[in-house]
């Protein structure tokens, strides 16, 4: 898929010369001739959305990026709006093509750095809290409650203590007490409690949950010790003794928790878990390419980057496998996206239930164009390893772990997975925040980024307009991501969102 290195100032954006379709770059009325592409607009193209800029028919593929996006419903003429009304998902063969596209990875002359608070162990953190979570819904009170105790004021003589983070949840019981649901979600908090941005964890049970206290510890093969703590709600005494037992806790991890202090390091310790939402019709050529050359550079200097998202895959998987280092690797992800078809099968749904109505409003149509423009994110570099939800992922580079779509449960299983910064880009305006972890967000458009800009770190809209080029942007980004890293605040974190997004996947019946 070819990625837009320069725009210039006209009416639309061509992405490939085989195009059939071309981007508004700003609303266009009906009647406008565009000289670029030799059409007279027949319907007023809205910004983001696509212009046929040659007849198609129908039944026939429509390509942007040069790609299939989806199929003609209907005839359409050149200089008519293409969107829902005449284009339509449908199945078709790809052609995976393993590896054809890997290549070594370029060196770089002198390895970036960052300011970051190495763990006893050796692990490298981001942030430095100390978490208090549930292992079930009816604990996440007491979670809650532990958290709200240290303020601001409260906190003031461990100046090295970022703050206490409740992470809570609504699963954990009414669930099996063995299968593939329980693994999945003690995984996922076994993750958490073991990510190096935490110094120590509370973790805070009820007591007769499915979620057990003892059997999380044993199948994670976790140690309680002075940095990690369970408590049980219905041994301790109730909720106010819990509450009261866990802020001891806490305040015994504090003075440990202080001794750390941040140090230059390389960013090869740096794990961004990739995220879009709330996409738009520029998703896919300004941001997302935008944050795929900043993740060019972190692979170049030895850092990893998670795409995730496999619902929002659908349909480009293919230019994954061609960058797949090998046959092993390639197979895992084909063996997910088979999965996927057969759960939404299984539950009478599609593939294709994105977009979202946002998705669409700014110009997407069919989940094809959207997976398009969102593998994106994942730059050019080799696709190493293939990792299932909240799995710690150890390989150093390009990699791919199998989530929903939906954005907090997708980014919840890659900080599980090891993530310590997450890059968000968005065309709607997602706000969006993921403690441990920072999140930054990365606007696709500049009246987007101008309205919430309190929301968003990165304006990504030049690139349209052609002051700013992809490579510009992802250098932009790239430089972003090592301040954060060193510990400035992404704007989610200064607005204090980050302590509601923990959503593990649920598989299975809820009963």
């Amino acid at each position: 898929m070819s990625t837009v290195v320069s725009l210039v100032r006209r009416p639309t954006l061509r992405l490939s010369p085989a195009d059939d379709v071309v981007i508004a770059a700003r609303p266009i009325a009906a009647g406008t001739v565009v000289e670029a592409e030799g059409v007279c607009c027949s319907d007023a193209i809205p910004a983001g959305h696509k212009l046929a800029v040659r007849a198609i028919a129908k039944g026939q593929p429509v390509r942007r990026y040069n790609q299939i996006i989806g199929f003609a419903t209907q005839d359409i003429a050149a200089g008519q709006h293409v969107h829902t009304h005449n284009l339509a998902f449908e199945t078709f063969e790809r052609d995976y093509a393993v590896g054809i596209d890997a290549k070594p990875t370029p060196a770089v002359a002198e390895p970036a750095t960052f300011m970051g608070i190495v763990r006893p162990d050796g692990r490298v953190a981001t942030r430095n809290y100390i978490g208090v979570v549930s292992t079930v819904n009816c604990s996440a009170s007491v979670s809650k409650f532990v958290a709200q105790h240290f303020t601001r004021e409260r906190l003031a003589a461990f100046p090295n203590v970022d703050g206490v983070v409740p992470i809570t949840h609504s699963s954990g019981c009414g669930m099996a007490s063995a299968g593939a649901g329980i693994d999945l979600l003690r995984q996922t908090i076994a993750g958490y409690c073991r990510h190096p941005n935490f110094a120590g964890v509370v973790i805070v049970g009820l007591g007769c949950e499915a979620n057990q206290m003892d059997a999380l510890f044993q199948a994670q093969q976790m140690q309680e010790g002075s940095l990690l703590k369970p408590l049980v709600m219905q041994t301790v005494g109730g909720t106010r003794k819990t509450v009261e037992a866990a802020i001891a806790a806490v305040e015994s991890m504090l003075p440990e928790a202080d001794k750390a202090t941040r140090q230059r390091v390389p960013a090869s310790h740096i794990t961004i878990g990739l995220q879009c939402g709330g996409s738009d019709g520029y998703s896919g050529i300004t941001a997302n390419p935008a944050l795929g050359a900043a993740c060019d550079l972190l692979v170049a200097h030895g850092g990893t980057v998670i795409l995730s998202e496999t619902p929002e895959i659908y349909g480009a998987e293919h230019l994954l496998t061609r960058r797949a280092v090998s046959r092993e690797v390639a197979d895992k992800l084909i063996r997910r996206i088979r999965w996927w078809e057969d759960y939404t099968a299984r539950n009478d749904g599609s593939m294709d239930n994105n977009p979202s109505p946002g998705n669409k409003a700014g110009g997407l149509t069919t989940i094809l164009e959207k997976s398009l423009g969102a593998v994106a994110k994942g730059g050019t570099t080799n696709l190493v390893d293939v990792y299932e939800y909240a799995e710690p992922v150890t390989a150093k580079g390009f990699v791919f772990m199998d989530t929903p779509g939906y954005d907090p449960v997708s980014a919840t299983g890659q900080v599980a997975g090891g993530a310590n910064l997450i890059c968000f880009t968005t065309g709607r305006g997602s706000c969006y925040g993921c403690k441990p972890s920072p999140s930054i967000k990365l606007a696709t458009n500049t009246p987007m980024y101008q309205r919430m800009i309190e929301d968003m770190d990165v304006d990504c809209g030049p690139i349209i307009d052609g002051t700013a080029t992809v490579q510009d942007k992802g250098r932009e980004i790239f430089e972003t991501i090592l301040r954060v890293a060193s510990g400035e605040a992404s704007k989610s974190e200064a607005l204090g969102i980050g302590d509601d997004e923990f959503v593990p996947w649920t598989v299975g019946a809820v009963m």
